[in-house]
């Protein structure tokens, strides 16, 4: 079962989603959060497997939300003890916006994926399970403007993100290559000529070495040291 906490401050969006949601078998809502504020000591005492935050408009508060409950290893944090040893929830963002500074924002500070509001329903539910797995979920438009932005701020020479590529083996940087190029994990293991489980666990070496708990930000990782150059 696949635990959601809510984050929207419309009253109406809130329940519409909690009912869509309840109403799936393997999702269920622990519940919901009107504010930033809210929703980062929510998630910090619900330890939600996914934070589902809508945003009605792209600011810093919300920003600094995703990156306080997708990171916070820097914060105040009081996890139950039944998930122990277990990641913080992802943090899958519903947005109306194609902004590409907003979106590169919300996925540098930790975000698992995002998914414009115009998306169906079955999309919503898909997205929801597949975060919560690790995986990456980004709309078509998103990843343009994803790119845009990448290309807008050129390669981070910031140390920590040196260090982190670094620490990657040779095959590691070959699989995260194939990645950010938009690889599936089949296509990654064909071209390789490696198990899929293998690739899998490279991945998951990848995440861990270079601090991130997504794929996509892995893929952002990517971008920003140069190592994937946008087309």
């Amino acid at each position: 079962m696949t635990t959601v906490l809510i984050v929207t401050g419309q009253a109406l969006q809130r329940l519409g989603l909690r009912m869509f949601l309840e109403a799936q078998p393997d999702l269920t809502v622990v519940g919901d959060a009107t504010d930033c504020d809210q929703a980062v000591r929510a998630a910090g005492t619900l330890q939600p497997d996914v934070v589902l935050m809508d945003v009605d408009r792209p600011d810093v508060d919300r920003v600094q939300a995703i990156r306080r409950i997708a990171r916070p290893e820097s914060h105040v944090w009081t996890p139950r003890t039944d998930r122990a040893g277990r990641l913080p929830p992802r943090v899958l963002v519903l947005t109306p916006f194609d902004a590409d500074e907003y979106s590169y924002a919300a996925l540098h500070a930790g975000a698992g994926g995002l998914l414009l509001k115009d998306a169906l329903p079955d999309e919503l539910a898909a997205a929801i399970h597949l975060v919560a797995l690790g995986g990456s979920v980004l709309s078509p438009r998103l990843t343009t403007a994803l790119v845009a932005a990448v290309r807008e701020h050129g390669a981070s020479d910031i140390p920590e993100r040196r260090l982190g590529l670094s620490r990657l083996t040779e095959r590691e940087i070959e699989v995260l290559t194939a990645l950010a190029s938009g690889w599936s994990n089949t296509e990654i293991a064909e071209r390789l000529s490696i198990a899929t489980t293998t690739v899998k666990t490279h991945i998951s070496s990848i995440l861990a070495k270079i601090g991130v708990h997504a794929r996509v930000q892995a893929v952002v990782f990517a971008y920003e040291t140069g190592l994937v150059r946008p087309p």
